[in-house]
C-alpha cells in the first residue's frame, strides 16, 4: 500500500487576518441586524402603539369608576312624586374581589346589626351572583355605619361603601303593583344589554310596573370619577368628577291621594279599585290589594319576607287590576240592556218574572219573584228572568258584539308590563275553543255574566265609562296633552238616559245597592251590583263558608248621574257577594267629592283593622317571622315630609287652605303645569345633618 502524504496547510499572518476579517464582518452584520430590529420595535411601540400603552399606564395610575345616575321621578297627575330618590349611604360587595367572603359577611353583619337570617341571605346572594355583579348589602345606612365600614376596608376586600341615592315610594303598598320596584340587573338582563352601568355597584333597573316600562326614560346618564391610586389600590387624590344627569320624569294620570285612599279602604279584603275620568279617559286610580311594599324590594327583600308574600293565599304579588279575571255577574246587565236597545227592544216592553225561566227541559232560577218587569226594573232589581228572555230573543252573538264595543274582552293601549283580556263568549268563540255549537243554555248563563264570561276590573271600569257617556272612552295612564274626542256608540240621549236612570235607581231608589248611596247633598251616584260564583254551590252558599269558597263581590258605578265625571269598578275577591263592594265604592266616591267625610270613614275603619295598609303589612311580617323563629326590628318612624303630598290625608290640608281662602273645593281636578312635572335636582349626600335620612 502506498501512503500518500498530505501536505500541511501553511498558516501565516495573512491567513489569520483573513479569517478574523470574515468573522468580524459576520458578527457585525448580525449585531447590526439585531440593532435595527430593536430600533424598529422601539419606534413602533413609541409611535404606533403610543396611545395603547399610554392608556394602560394611565389605568395603572388612575382609577375610573361610573357614578350611577339618579332615576327620574314618577309623578302623579298633580306633579307630586309617587316615586322619588332619597340621598343615603349604602354598601355593596363585588364577589370576584372578595378574598374571605365568610369573614367579610360576618364583619359587615356586626357593624350593621344584621340578623343571622340576613347574613345567610347575603351569603346566598353572593354565592349565586356572577363574580363581577355587585350585590347589595344595605342602604339607608347611618353616617356612623358608613364611616365604620370605610375605615375597615383593608380587612374586607370587595366591599364597596358609597354615597348615593335610593328609590323611595312614599305610599308603599298603595303603589306596589302600579309602579313595580327597582333592583340590581340580573345575569340575563346584563347578557341582553352589555352596558357596564348594569354591573356598577349601587345601580338598579326597573323590575316591574311603570319602573320597568319607562326604564329608558327614567335611567339618566351616568357620571364618572377619576382618582389617582397607588399600586395597591389606595386612593391618593381625586383628579376629576363628571356629574351624572338625572333621568327624565314620567307623569301618570294617577291621582296620588286617591290611589292611597282606595288601597287603604280595601282594608283586609283582597280586591281592586279602578276609577277613571269619563271625559278624558284618564285612569285616576288602579289599586290592587293586598300588595307588597316596593321599598322592601328596592332595598333587597329577605327570604322570610318574600316567603310570606309568596305563600299568602290572597296572592299579594299579582296585580288584580290587570291580571285578575272574574265572571262579571250582574254588573253587565246595564250593558246587555243597551245591546237590547241597539237591537230594537223597547225599554217599556215587559215580561212576567215567576222566579225564573224554563229553557228546554231546564229551569233557570231568578233570585226573586219580581212580577211585571220592564228594562228599568230589570236593572235596578237585577232580574235574571228578563235577561234570560231578551238575550235569547236578540241572539247572544249580537250582545257579545256590543260587549266588545264596551271594552270587554279587549286589550288596551297602555304602558303596562302585561294585561289579561278575558273572554266574551259567542258561537264563534265556542266553536273555535271547544269545537262545539252554541246552545240555549250558553245564552242564558252568559246573559247574567256567568258561564264562559271573564273580565278584568279595568275592563269593567271602561264599560262603566262608556255606558255613562255613550262614547268609546279609551283609558290612558300616561299624562299627555289634549286628547281627540271619543267616537260615539250611536245611542241617542234618550236611550243613554234610560240606562243612567236605571243605574241611579239601583243606588238611590228601590234597587239592590242602597248601601252605596253617597252621604252628600246634590251628588248622586249610579251603579250596578254583581255577585260572581267562584266555586260550585256544593261547597256552600258562597257566603258563610271558607274564604276561598265565597262568591266574588263586584260593583260598577259612575257619578254624578246627570253629568258623569267619574266612572269605575270594584272587585272584592271571595267577599261573599256584592255587599262587600258597595261600601267601598261609597267611601271612594265620597272622598272624591268631600275628602273630609271620606277620611273620617277611613280612619274609623283603620282603627278597627289595626292601622294603615303599611302598618298591617309590617305587623304581618313580624308575626310571620316570629312564627319561624326570626325577629324583625320595628321600622323607625318616618317624619312627615312635603313628599307626602300623595298620601290620602294631603287632600285635607288642601281643602282647608281652599276653605280659608274662600275658594270652592273642586273634586281632584288639579292639573300640573310644566314646572310641577319636573323634579328638582337632588343634591348628593355629604356629611350628616338634621336633614340626612336615617
Amino acid at each position: 500500500m502506498r501512503w500518500r502524504r498530505r501536505s500541511k496547510e501553511l498558516i501565516n499572518q495573512a491567513t489569520l487576518k483573513n479569517r478574523f476579517d470574515r468573522r468580524s464582518m459576520l458578527l457585525g452584520t448580525l449585531q447590526g441586524g439585531v440593532g435595527v430590529l430593536l430600533a424598529a420595535r422601539m419606534g413602533y411601540l413609541a409611535i404606533a402603539e403610543n396611545e395603547k400603552y399610554e392608556l394602560e399606564s394611565e389605568s395603572n395610575r388612575v382609577n375610573l369608576s361610573l357614578i350611577p345616575p339618579r332615576r327620574g321621578w314618577i309623578l302623579d297627575r298633580n306633579g307630586n312624586p309617587l316615586a322619588s330618590n332619597r340621598a343615603d349611604f349604602r354598601v355593596d360587595v363585588i364577589p370576584e374581589r372578595m378574598v374571605r367572603p365568610e369573614q367579610s359577611v360576618a364583619l359587615l353583619g356586626s357593624i350593621l346589626g344584621m340578623s343571622a337570617t340576613d347574613q345567610h341571605d347575603l351569603s346566598t346572594r353572593i354565592a349565586e351572583a356572577r363574580g363581577f355583579q355587585a350585590v347589595e348589602v344595605g342602604q339607608g345606612l347611618s353616617y356612623e355605619q358608613f364611616a365604620a365600614i370605610s375605615v375597615r376596608l383593608p380587612e374586607m376586600p370587595g366591599v364597596v361603601p358609597q354615597r348615593g341615592f335610593s328609590r323611595f315610594y312614599p305610599t308603599g303598598p298603595a303603589v306596589g303593583h302600579l309602579l313595580g320596584y327597582v333592583g340590581p340587573a340580573s345575569r340575563e338582563e346584563y347578557e341582553a344589554d352589555r352596558n357596564p352601568l348594569l354591573v356598577t355597584p349601587g345601580y338598579k333597573i326597573g323590575k316591574d310596573g311603570a319602573e320597568k316600562v319607562f326604564e329608558q326614560r327614567l335611567r339618566g346618564v351616568p357620571g364618572a370619577r377619576r382618582v389617582e391610586v397607588t399600586a395597591s389600590g389606595r386612593i391618593v387624590r381625586d383628579l376629576s368628577t363628571r356629574e351624572d344627569i338625572q333621568g327624565n320624569p314620567v307623569q301618570l294620570t294617577i291621582d296620588g291621594p286617591l290611589q292611597d285612599f282606595a288601597a287603604r279602604r280595601l282594608g283586609p279584603e283582597s280586591g281592586s279599585v279602578v276609577v277613571m275620568d269619563c271625559r278624558t279617559g284618564d285612569l285616576l286610580c288602579m289599586s290592587s290589594m293586598p300588595s307588597f311594599d316596593p321599598n322592601s324590594f328596592s332595598a333587597g327583600i329577605g327570604s322570610v319576607e318574600y316567603a310570606m308574600l309568596r305563600e299568602n293565599e290572597r296572592v299579594p304579588l299579582r296585580n288584580k287590576v290587570l291580571q285578575g279575571l272574574y265572571p262579571p255577574g250582574s254588573t253587565i246587565k246595564p250593558m246587555h240592556a243597551m245591546a237590547f236597545l241597539r237591537n230594537g227592544i223597547d225599554p217599556s216592553e215587559a215580561i212576567t218574572c215567576g222566579g225564573g225561566l224554563r229553557v228546554g227541559n231546564r229551569f233557570f232560577r231568578c233570585h226573586g219573584n219580581h212580577g211585571r218587569v220592564d228594562m228599568n226594573r230589570a236593572i235596578h232589581q237585577s232580574c235574571n228572568s228578563y235577561f234570560y228572555y231578551f238575550a235569547q230573543r236578540v241572539g247572544f252573538d249580537n250582545v257579545a258584539d256590543f260587549a266588545k264595543d264596551c271594552g270587554l274582552g279587549q286589550r288596551f293601549d297602555l304602558p303596562v308590563v302585561s294585561q289579561f283580556f278575558g273572554t266574551v263568549p259567542d258561537s264563534r268563540w265556542k266553536m273555535r275553543k271547544h269545537h262545539s255549537a252554541w246552545q240555549s243554555y250558553d245564552t242564558v248563563n252568559s246573559s247574567i255574566g256567568q258561564g264562559y264570561y271573564l273580565t278584568s276590573p279595568l275592563q269593567l271600569a271602561v264599560m262603566a265609562a262608556r255606558l255613562a257617556t255613550g262614547r268609546v272612552v279609551e283609558p290612558a295612564l300616561l299624562k299627555t296633552g289634549e286628547r281627540a274626542p271619543f267616537a260615539s256608540l250611536d245611542f241617542n240621549s234618550e236611550q243613554i238616559g234610560h240606562i243612567r236612570q236605571a243605574m241611579s235607581d239601583t243606588v238611590n231608589g228601590p234597587g239592590t245597592a242602597g248601601r252605596a248611596r253617597l252621604p252628600l247633598e246634590n251628588v248622586l251616584m249610579a251603579g250596578k251590583t254583581g255577585t260572581a260564583q267562584a266555586v260550585g254551590l256544593n261547597r256552600g252558599d258562597g257566603r258563610n263558608t271558607a274564604w276561598r269558597f265565597r262568591h266574588h263581590g263586584l260593583f260598577v258605578f259612575f257619578a254624578p248621574v246627570d253629568n258623569p265625571i267619574y266612572a269605575g269598578a270594584i272587585v272584592v275577591e271571595h267577599g261573599g257577594g256584592s255587599g262587600a263592594a258597595t261600601p267601598i265604592a261609597k267611601d271612594v266616591m265620597t272622598y272624591l267629592f268631600d275628602p273630609q267625610k271620606g277620611m273620617d270613614a277611613l280612619h274609623a275603619l283603620e282603627k278597627e283593622w289595626g292601622g294603615t295598609a303599611q302598618q298591617r303589612l309590617e305587623q304581618q311580617y313580624r308575626a310571620y317571622a316570629s312564627a319561624r323563629g326570626q325577629s324583625v326590628a320595628p321600622s323607625p318612624p318616618r317624619p312627615r315630609q312635603p313628599i307626602d303630598a300623595v298620601a290620602a290625608e294631603s287632600r285635607l290640608s288642601a281643602q282647608a287652605k281652599a276653605a280659608l281662602a274662600g275658594e270652592e273645593v273642586m273634586p281632584t281636578q288639579g292639573e300640573a303645569g310644566p314646572a310641577a312635572a319636573t323634579p328638582p335636582n337632588e343634591p348628593a349626600p355629604a356629611a350628616p345633618s338634621d336633614a340626612e335620612p336615617r
